[in-house]
């Protein structure tokens, strides 16, 4: 570890004082709550160093005698799996010399390649920056009975646009990656991440699969009545990730607020100590192509109208989770921003999430800013 580097924060928060300094921001999601965009959340904001804000908010469901979320709740992470586990996977990788970024992808899965020659073109960079030429999201799962047929399936996605020139975010580039990953590293990505990165924080409450005894600290995500005809609490919502065993690349991490801020306060640090400092720069900054995109490797940055705010600097980079997670980090205020729900509940109609989260968002940074605007 680095001289006067720490990955845990200084000391505790201070409740009380939380409360009233985030006042407006709590009440953005409150406000949420009430209008049933989730029926819960948990916050976790690190300014400096210091863990300003830990939280909980609402209830697991919209039930009356729904178990009330606290920090210690913990959520389905969906698609921040991509940065927290796979793609810090890779910057490991990357730092002992074993994964290279313009390797070509039939290089390490040859089931990969095609009939499309264009296919032998594809870089992992590509399919880190969402410029692979893949489509976003193919259903999988409808048509597998096992993991080996859902990957020979993702092997075999046809290209939906020219490798290299146009940025679409998808899963089935981060489902290929994991694979890659884990021939790569000899190893599964789940092990791996759980052994690499999320122990070797002291992060215990992040994990894939998650045993039976976390059950009754996870919210539902939702009461699915159309593919596995249950409520889906402790294992992963994704189904392509399901299909998979409950674990991908690109979905199926489970943790709290605190776990997520830990692991983005890592990285606010300079990486140490898990990864050198030259690296953390290299992916979170944006990709130069293709052109227009907003994509770094692995992470996105803001975009106006971005879901991290008006205020978040250029320098900024931050990942969405389908399940209603988020994770935003602002390098030049130091700062990070982790908000868990569950806004899938129980349908996955609720769209509201996108209107709230850039709202507290901005009101958090107004608070930590001193302005009594909203």
């Amino acid at each position: 570890m680095q001289p006067g580097i720490h990955t845990s924060f200084r000391p505790a928060h201070d409740s009380a004082a939380q409360d009233e300094r985030f006042r407006r921001a709590f009440a953005v999601l409150e406000a949420g709550i009430t209008q049933k965009a989730f029926p819960g959340a948990s916050v976790a904001v690190a300014h400096r160093g210091k863990l300003v804000a830990l939280k909980g908010l609402g209830h697991f469901t919209y039930a009356a005698d729904s178990t009330a979320v606290s920090p210690q709740t913990i959520y389905d992470l969906a698609s921040l799996t991509k940065v927290l586990a796979t793609t810090a996977m890779c910057m490991q990788l990357y730092d002992q010399g074993r994964f290279h970024l313009e390797r070509r992808v039939v290089e390490v899965l040859p089931e990969f390649a095609g009939s499309d020659p264009r296919r032998s073109e594809i870089t992992f960079r590509m399919l880190l920056a969402h410029s692979s030429g893949l489509p976003a999201y193919v259903k999988l799962f409808e048509t597998v009975r096992s993991r080996d047929d859902l990957l020979a399936q993702a092997f075999q996605v046809p290209l939906a646009a020219e490798p290299g020139h146009h940025a679409e975010y998808s899963d089935i580039g981060f489902i290929l990656l994991g694979i890659a990953l884990e021939r790569i590293a000899q190893e599964p990505l789940d092990t791996w991440c759980e052994r690499e990165v999320f122990r070797a924080l002291n992060i215990l409450s992040m994990k894939f699969r998650p045993q039976k005894s976390l059950h009754t600290r996870i919210p539902p995500t939702e009461n699915d009545t159309r593919f596995r005809h249950r409520l889906l609490q402790g294992e992963v919502n994704d189904e392509n990730a399901w299909a998979m065993g409950g674990v991908g690349g690109h979905a199926g991490g489970f943790g709290d607020a605190e776990s997520v801020a830990t692991l983005a306060q890592c990285l606010l640090n300079g990486g140490a100590p898990l990864f050198q400092t030259h690296t953390v720069e290299l992916f979170t900054r944006r990709e130069n192509f293709p052109a227009g995109t907003s994509r770094a490797l692995g992470w996105d940055t803001p975009s106006p109208p971005s879901q991290s705010g008006k205020y978040f600097s250029p320098r900024s980079y931050g990942h969405l989770g389908y399940t209603g997670t988020s994770l935003w980090i602002d390098p030049e205020r130091h700062l990070s921003v982790t908000l868990l729900t569950n806004r899938t509940w129980p349908d996955r109609s609720a769209q509201a999430i996108k209107e709230i989260r850039p709202a507290f968002h901005d009101a958090v940074v107004e608070a930590l800013d001193g302005s009594s605007s909203i």
